[in-house]
């Protein structure tokens, strides 16, 4: 049963992204440091960024929303506009910031590519992740690009009609539990879980190891073996 589509997520799957949301989630709180102790500072701005999903979406632009929306929250009228200004200059960062290929991605996709097409399959602002995938030079190795607002079961039914492909020749592969593995595996794909430090609450499950279409993989790298290894 050989696999024909090969959809890969992209933040901190193929390049780095959350050690950057960690830095300004570092400056955020240094800034709130009067107003708020840096737990309490760190889980406000993340049940308030959690609630925006549903209004900005994913991404940079919406994360520094929420951070300044937590700061007038905890800052109250002594908050200094000073320090919205500085939240927007950490935001600006975030959506600036160079991008870096995860160790021999570009190995990765070649071996890939001698298995199946590649489709990215990403989500967040549309922008923000255009500019990155072209900072990548990664665009060409793909036979299409996916940039969605969120990952679901049908995102991915849809993706599979649109490519011309049977779900079970079909295998996604990310560092997302919730959005690259749980809603490939319930459209009929096969579905691998390439973990990362630094995972964002908001993105791990329980893990489904005892599904015969799952693996969890320690990198990358072990996807082309995997593919051959399905019959």
């Amino acid at each position: 049963m050989p696999i024909d589509l090969i959809c890969l997520d992209a933040d901190d799957t193929l390049w780095h992204n959350m050690r950057h949301f960690e830095e300004a989630h570092d400056a955020f709180t240094a800034m709130l440091e009067p107003f708020a102790a840096a737990q309490v500072a760190r889980e406000t701005l993340d049940a308030c960024e959690a609630r925006n999903l549903k209004l900005y979406g994913y991404g940079a632009k919406g994360f520094t929303l929420s951070m300044i929306e937590t700061a007038i929250q905890l800052g109250g009228p002594d908050l200094p506009g000073s320090v919205v200004a500085d939240l927007l200059a950490a935001g600006r960062r975030l959506l600036a910031h160079p991008v870096e290929l995860l160790h021999d991605i570009e190995v990765t996709l070649d071996r890939l590519a001698q298995r199946g097409r590649l489709v990215l399959v990403t989500k967040g602002d549309l922008l923000h992740q255009e500019a990155k995938l072209a900072a990548s030079g990664l665009g060409d190795r793909f036979a299409g690009i996916e940039i969605v607002s969120d990952k679901t079961e049908a995102t991915f039914t849809r993706l599979f009609a649109r490519y011309g492909v049977a779900p079970y020749r079909a295998v996604m592969a990310g560092d997302s539990m919730r959005s690259d593995v749980l809603p490939a595996l319930a459209a009929g794909a096969w579905a691998a879980f390439v973990p990362q430090p630094r995972a964002w609450d908001h993105e791990t499950a329980a893990a489904p190891d005892d599904h015969p279409r799952f693996r969890r993989l320690a990198d990358l790298a072990e996807l082309p073996d995997w593919i051959d290894a399905i019959v």
